[in-house]
């Protein structure tokens, strides 16, 4: 694969992976995957697997050996923290040399990029006193618990902070390397980039960690998971509660009590929220106009729209749009 981007006489910016023991492989793959096809296309970086020794075992047990050794680093080469199993939290991650050679990289103003628990990788070298900063959200409290001189931002996907740059939790790292990739080669060629890795939408770092899709998802109920299946496909569409119950093989007393227990919601409002998830993409990723997002979400009034965006998110769509376009680039 080729691009516009490919020239002889370019210098390649090397992305350097710290490599350490009892990394999670998607956080080191995904990234790295982002990068290799960015290279594949023509863009000017050099991929980097680093350690202080010459092979680690990761969390799932893969042996990755003959890493590179720690190499001198400058302003153009970017550092990537991938983040370890959480078992790993509660001992040292970094020996000392290690330690010194994250330190002398922001120093000599090398961007450093964090994914998941990477973050406290990060924390224990002293990269993130007196920055904003986010991990992944099982241990946001425990980061901040960690090192209180940090601001540990929950519920976003990643955060930039003077050449600090930190992810949550796995595949958040993708959304990472793709921004990074952006500010250097422009939107058009990150979209091609994007849709080899067969992405239909890039997330921006606002972005919450968790999506309504994946929550109120723990409980064992089949009748409310297949509710639940359906509505995740067909969340625009309007539909009865007696439909829903004949979805779930239930009647519509049994069906209605089952699910406010399952997920704490109500049906109607179970969907609500999906379409709020859907305008929320719209919001973000369309030209749409506030009245267009809301019929194409399945509301029938804009006024009503306008008010469930504002009890669920506290402020107006239009005012989250505005801030969406203000969010600073990584």
């Amino acid at each position: 694969m080729t691009s516009e981007h490919s020239t002889s006489a370019t210098v390649k910016q090397r992305v350097i992976f710290l490599v350490l023991d009892g990394v999670e492989l998607l956080d080191l793959a995904g990234p790295a995957q982002v990068y290799s096809i960015a290279e594949s296309l023509g863009a000017p970086y050099s991929l980097h697997f680093c350690a202080n020794t010459s092979g680690v075992r990761s969390s799932q047990g893969l042996f990755l050996g003959q890493l590179e050794p720690l190499p001198p680093v400058s302003a153009r080469d970017v550092v990537m923290v991938a983040g370890v199993a959480l078992d790993r939290l509660n001992q040292p991650l970094l020996d000392a040399e290690t330690c010194c050679w994250l330190m002398n990289a922001h120093t000599n103003g090398t961007r450093i990029a964090s994914i998941c628990t990477g973050a406290t990788v990060l924390g224990e070298a002293g990269l993130l006193d007196g920055r904003r900063c986010t991990t992944h959200w099982f241990v946001v409290n425990d980061l901040q618990q960690r090192y209180p001189m940090a601001h540990v931002v929950e519920s976003v996907l990643y955060v930039s902070d003077r050449g600090i740059i930190t992810s949550a939790g796995i595949a958040s790292g993708i959304d990472m390397a793709l921004s990074l990739i952006e500010q250097q080669q422009g939107p058009r060629f990150v979209a091609e980039v994007a849709r080899y890795l067969v992405i239909y939408l890039r997330r921006n770092g606002t972005q919450p960690q968790r999506s309504v899709y994946l929550e109120y998802r723990n409980h064992l109920h089949p009748g409310v998971h297949s509710v639940q299946n359906w509505l995740a496909e067909n969340a625009i569409k309007s539909v009865s509660l007696t439909e829903l119950a004949q979805i779930a093989c239930m009647s519509v007393r049994s069906f209605s009590r089952a699910f406010k227990e399952a997920t704490g919601l109500t049906p109607v409002q179970y969907q609500q929220r999906l379409r709020l998830e859907v305008a929320t993409t719209l919001l973000q990723n369309s030209d749409l106009s506030i009245e267009a997002i809301a019929t194409h979400c399945g509301f029938d009034d804009t006024r009503h729209f306008r008010r469930l965006w504002q009890r669920y998110f506290g402020v107006s769509p239009s005012a989250t749009r505005k801030k969406q376009t203000k969010t600073p680039a990584v």
